[in-house]
């Protein structure tokens, strides 16, 4: 997704690199000349679209990776609370069985009996009773108190993780309406096209970039690189789609994290976080495996495959595919 028009990062061949890129460019989304026509002004309106959708698409992917990690963590708060909460039931069944055998040695004890109320931690804070109470008595009883604390702090805990969760899930569900307006936008500046022109558009978007040189025999970073690298290359011709991370889909970050997993690597979700996973290298130190990580927002994420080229997933309606590595401004590159 987002504008292939730009020029080619410094660290590479600038004859063959150029040449990419300018194939590149007349094939995607088509430059605008100079006399701007409307079609050329609806291709950069849509450019603009994809561009801005992409972004809204690495926030809906990192707020869905936060909803993830809460619901995983709420669902531990509540299987603990389950726990602690047959702890206190045990711990009062065996204060109640304690109180049983001293009713039937004789009465019970007024102390063990308190125990039984509403609030045994706010009997526990009467320190003139604790005289009456056995040192066994009373070691439960504080057992009880503490328990008691811990449970009512980890629900309060679950309950602002639960407002959390509920956060997320408006976040994502507001990001996926705001990638969703803007597609449906560029899908209806396209489909306005002329006839010619949206067949010409859909070509390119479709391209198998045949112009571009044979991107093999670069060797890679290192074993887990070249897994990583094979698992993207398997990928090829799939399609994009917003917010999938594969096997038969992706986004641009969506592609990554599939493909260094094939290789026992977990990535981070999104383009920013997969930004710092890893070991930072100069452009022209780029080797394939590698992440290129483009725009200054790193909203966008590709892997370098050698050759001056990448492999990534580009846009709605174009498959994962090879593109010059400076088909955009190039921000970093990571090494994971």
């Amino acid at each position: 997704m987002g504008s292939h028009r730009r020029l080619a990062q410094p660290g590479f061949d600038r004859g063959s690199v150029a040449l990419c890129v300018v194939s590149a460019a007349a094939a995607a989304l088509g430059a605008v000349p100079a006399h701007a026509t409307p079609d050329a002004d609806t291709r950069a309106e849509v450019d603009r679209l994809y561009e801005a959708a992409e972004k809204a698409t690495q926030a809906y992917d990192r707020a869905g990776e936060r909803a993830g990690v809460l619901r995983r963590e709420v669902r531990d708060a509540q299987d603990h609370i389950a726990r602690q909460q047959q702890r206190i039931n045990s711990l009062r069944e065996r204060l109640g069985s304690l109180a049983g055998a001293q009713y039937r040695a004789g009465g019970i004890d007024p102390a063990v009996a308190l125990l039984f109320s509403d609030d045994p931690d706010d009997y526990l804070d009467k320190a003139s009773t604790l005289d009456r109470i056995g040192s066994r008595q009373a070691g439960q009883l504080q057992q009880l108190r503490s328990a008691l604390r811990d449970l009512a702090q980890e629900r309060a805990e679950a309950t602002d993780k639960l407002a959390e969760l509920e956060r997320s899930r408006r976040a994502v569900a507001a990001h996926k309406r705001t990638v969703e307006q803007k597609l449906a936008r560029a899908r209806q500046l396209i489909n306005a096209l002329p006839a010619a022109a949206r067949a010409a558009y859909d070509r390119a978007s479709r391209g198998s970039r045949a112009g571009l040189p044979d991107p093999a025999g670069a060797v890679a970073a290192d074993g887990r690189a070249a897994a990583a690298l094979a698992a993207a290359r398997s990928a090829l011709g799939r399609p994009y789609v917003w917010g999938a991370n594969g096997p038969s889909g992706f986004d641009c970050s969506g592609l990554m994290q599939w493909s260094y997993a094939h290789a026992g690597i977990h990535l981070p979700r999104t383009s920013q976080a997969q930004r710092f996973a890893g070991r930072q290298v100069p452009l022209s130190q780029a080797r394939p495996g590698d992440l290129v990580v483009y725009r200054s927002d790193a909203s966008h994420v590709a892997m370098y495959v050698g050759n001056g080229q990448v492999i990534h997933a580009p846009y709605p309606g174009a498959p994962v595919r090879y593109d010059p590595v400076g088909m955009m401004p190039v921000s970093s590159v990571t090494r994971p």
